[in-house]
């Protein structure tokens, strides 16, 4: 494969620029053998944390930040704790960047506590493919498995040889989960949605307990994997842990099939779509469930409720963004359309828990 199909970065966006000067001065006591100038570019395709390519030399890192602008979202931009599951991952999990330091708020040139990890280089799967990238069916279908078998490999990763098990919190994460999302919704409303508030009426009255407790991603789909551009069907690194925790592991699968877009969603779902999970080959929504729980052999009866608040979650995530949008916070123009993305995952949210609506 050439560098052709690699995910690059290009010239960071108007308002997103970092100074390259005192990144240098901030980072070279903290990174052996750095040097300048640095050069510094963006990954254009984030929705949340905002991330940058650095060189220095023949050596490529990645740097994560908050986005500008969301001081009131604390959840999902905590950038030590970020940091902090890359490094208990790394050594027991692998499929990971190796994390190089974190940097706090306080000693940061930009105002904002940020973090640098190795770069791995790869081909990661968004709304198109990259140009020379053949994805036939035999493909999807081999990634597809690969995919949803990395997530049941995830979920038995043991939490405290990774140093992680003080994420876990205790019975009643599914509740507590309720609760915590009502919560954020509330803070970034910009409308009235109807379907929203119906949901959280359901999902309130119907909350299960915890099936399980293991580390979860809670955001795993296609664009959140590195995959290797000399077999695109085997992972090299999952990323963007900002939600990572340990919690029940049915609510992490039940968000990568909120994203799971099939042939026959209606248009307006394809519209939406994070990734290229409707190309032939793909494992279906049922297909994935039914082999997640073969390899996780775990229960997943209760699915109808962790679908129907995964579609609540994801619409609460993208309001946070359009929130973020609508008071100028940023002027990307992807997230101009960011509030009709949430009225329509409040609808599959409605329409799944069906007739307990």
């Amino acid at each position: 494969m050439t560098d052709a199909i690699l995910d690059v970065p290009r010239p960071p966006r108007p308002g997103e620029a970092l100074d390259a000067d005192a990144l240098f001065a901030c980072l070279k006591d903290r990174i052996p053998g750095l040097v300048a100038p640095l050069s510094i570019a963006q990954f254009p395709a984030g929705h949340s944390n905002l991330t940058y390519a650095v060189t220095s030399g023949e050596h490529e890192y990645v740097l994560r930040r908050p986005p500008f602008g969301a001081e009131h979202i604390r959840a999902g931009h905590d950038m030590y704790r970020e940091f902090r599951v890359l490094s208990g991952l790394h050594p027991v999990y692998g499929r990971v960047p190796r994390p190089v330091c974190y940097v706090p708020a306080e000693a940061s040139p930009f105002g904002a506590a940020f973090y640098v990890m190795e770069r791995v280089r790869g081909v990661i799967l968004r709304a198109r493919p990259p140009e020379g990238l053949v994805l036939d069916s035999a493909t999807m279908r081999q990634l597809s498995t690969n995919f949803i078998d990395n997530l049941a490999r995830l979920h038995a990763v043991d939490v405290s040889a990774a140093q992680l098990a003080d994420l876990y919190r205790g019975a009643g994460y599914v509740r507590r989960q309720v609760e915590g999302w009502v919560k954020r919704y509330r803070a970034a409303q910009t409308d009235d949605l109807p379907a929203v508030e119906s949901v959280i009426a359901w999902v309130t009255a119907h909350v299960p307990t915890d099936s399980a407790a293991t580390l979860i991603h809670n955001d795993y789909k296609y664009d959140n994997v590195i995959l290797d551009p000399d077999d695109i069907t085997q992972l090299r690194a999952v990323l963007d842990w900002e939600m990572a925790t340990v919690g029940d592991p049915l609510t992490d699968v039940a968000t990568t099939l909120a994203y799971w877009v099939e042939p026959d969603d209606p248009p307006e779902v394809h519209a939406m779509s994070f990734g290229l999970t409707a190309l032939p080959g793909n494992l279906t929504r049922a297909e994935l469930l039914a082999r997640y729980a073969a390899v996780s052999g775990r229960d997943v009866c209760e699915m109808r409720w962790h679908q129907t608040f995964a579609y609540f979650k994801v619409a609460v995530i993208v309001q946070q963004i359009y929130f973020r949008y609508v008071r100028g916070f940023t002027q990307d123009e992807r997230f101009a359309r960011m509030g009709a993305m949430a009225r329509l995952f409040a609808e599959l949210a409605r329409q799944t828990a069906g007739c307990g609506l």
